[in-house]
């Protein structure tokens, strides 16, 4: 048997998704063989039936039910636990151990009687569960223990790699799992079918066919109640120094041999120890950050973010973020990666592009002008568009621009049913391995210093606007109504409600 333990369970990350995405693993076909007992955990006091009452309304919010969610909210316990209160966190995870957690584990202590596996998960703020593991003697941490940690890890290289050192010391590298919900996505995981199963792409796959990359994670939506942990983040680090870095090394990676766990993060780790700043002796023109003033989004009027409750305006939070950044291999020399993601924005964008280069030669007699093939791989809806110049209707010698497109699957499972699924076979596919997160923060690291010395000047744009204006290496040779006042796109299926993975959670 294996028990999972939430921590934070009466955080908004285990109510919206980490419990409804457990009762979407558990109806599929992937949870049939989970023999599994769930303990909830927080340090307020609650008994056992509002844990209960909890589990089953998330359940109910994912469309979850039968026999395998009945045993889960009939079998699940609550104990109380302070993970920064001296010893409550080792009983728990001896008790857990011992397959003997009731509502008053926490504060017992009882000896392990060598029960099943434990996957302890932190849906805690970062630097809790820092604290949390830093207190933690590697004798407390019951043999097999799976530990999980929601990003960021760490505030910079130095520190991803004192908290590495700390992980390790309780358990195997192999056994940390550092979640990043964006590789539960249906989408991220169809990037590497279309690349390796296709022979179109892959021989174009190189600075000798690709002018550039974009990733772009625009959203509509200003801060939902996040400016506790939004505040001392930003952009920047909230979205590219994980998210976007992770999609950059899944597009730019060379092919594995195998879908393996070894073999995919060996090759995502070989991408992000070559990425650099493109100019790190000039980054202001290869960097950007901004924050939103006052406008309109949505139909509504919107105050600007220095005015949010919760914000202090004297920290100049980014609230858009964009890099570009240079992946010194054979196959991508020359390429400019460029990061971007930013809030309140008037229009919701999630996509890469890939532009191709032009055709060395038009042939003489086409009429029109040629325009880069392009490749959108979309995250929102989650579909693939190839963009090509083709003969036109009324002119066969008129150039015209014409789109294929095609949705990609949903997946079976949400991004955190996804990613629950990985830590509770104990798979470390889709986790980001030590190594990877503190290259991550080393790519960044000459941009946030810039940034605090002053030598990126912060922005602004109205909300609801489509952001500053580009320039250089920054501007956005793609920005398909992406201007002021554009109309946006047709929608697409995507989900709602609360298995959305849009954005990341806020965790208390």
């Amino acid at each position: 048997m294996t028990t999972l333990i939430v921590l934070g369970a009466g955080g908004d990350l285990a109510s919206r998704l980490l419990l409804p995405g457990l009762a979407d693993l558990l109806v599929s076909h992937h949870g049939e063989e989970l023999d599994l007992r769930l303990v909830g955990a927080d340090r307020d006091e609650h008994d056992q039936g509002w844990w209960t009452e909890r589990v089953r309304t998330a359940a109910e919010s994912a469309g979850a039910s039968g026999p395998s969610v009945d045993r889960l909210v009939a079998t699940t316990r609550y104990a109380r636990t302070d993970v920064a209160a001296d010893g409550d966190l080792a009983r728990l995870l001896a008790d857990a151990a011992a397959s003997d957690v009731g509502p008053d584990a926490g504060s017992r202590s009882a000896p392990a009687r060598g029960g099943g596996d434990v996957v302890c998960y932190f849906a805690l703020p970062p630097s809790v569960t820092a604290a949390a593991c830093r207190a933690l003697d590697p004798e407390q941490v019951p043999a097999g223990t799976r530990l999980v940690l929601e990003k960021p890890f760490g505030h910079d290289s130095a520190s991803a790699a004192e908290l590495n050192a700390v992980l390790t010391r309780l358990v195997p590298e192999e056994n940390v799992h550092r979640v990043d919900h964006f590789l539960g996505k249906s989408t991220v995981l169809n990037i590497l079918g279309l690349r390796f199963a296709n022979r179109l792409f892959e021989p174009l796959w190189s600075a000798a066919h690709v002018e550039r990359v974009d990733v772009v994670f625009d959203e509509d939506l200003g801060l939902a109640g996040r400016a506790g942990y939004y505040d001392g983040a930003g952009a920047l680090a909230d979205m590219v120094q994980s998210h976007l870095l992770q999609l950059l090394a899944l597009i730019a990676m060379d092919p594995p041999a195998t879908i393996s766990a070894r073999d995919l993060r060996d090759r995502k780790a070989e991408v992000l120890r070559a990425t650099r700043l493109w100019d790190e002796d000039d980054p202001a023109s290869c960097t950007r950050r901004a924050r939103w003033t006052a406008g309109r989004l949505g139909g509504q009027d919107v105050g600007a973010y220095a005015d949010e409750p919760g914000v202090d305006p004297s920290r100049e939070t980014d609230t858009l973020a964009e890099v570009v950044l240079a992946v010194d291999t054979w196959r991508w020399a020359g390429v400019p990666f460029r990061l971007r993601s930013g809030k309140a924005l008037g229009r919701r964008r999630k996509e890469a592009v890939v532009t191709f280069r032009h055709v060395p030669h038009l042939p003489t007699g086409l009429l029109g002008t040629s325009s880069p093939t392009r490749l959108r791989i979309g995250f929102g809806p989650d579909d693939i568009t190839l963009e090509l110049d083709v003969n036109g209707q009324d002119d066969a010698f008129s150039l015209e621009r014409s789109s294929l497109r095609t949705e990609l699957s949903p997946g079976e499972l949400t991004a955190y049913g996804q990613v629950l699924l990985g830590v509770l076979h104990d798979d470390p596919t889709l986790s980001v391995r030590g190594d990877t997160a503190e290259h991550c923060w080393r790519v960044l690291e000459p941009v946030v210093q810039a940034w605090r010395s002053g030598r990126v000047p912060l922005e602004t744009y109205p909300a609801g606007s489509g952001g500053p204006p580009g320039r250089g290496l920054l501007e956005d040779v793609d920005a398909q109504g992406c201007a002021d006042g554009a109309p946006a796109p047709a929608p697409g299926p995507e989900a709602s409600g609360p298995g959305r993975q849009d954005e990341d959670p806020p965790v208390s």
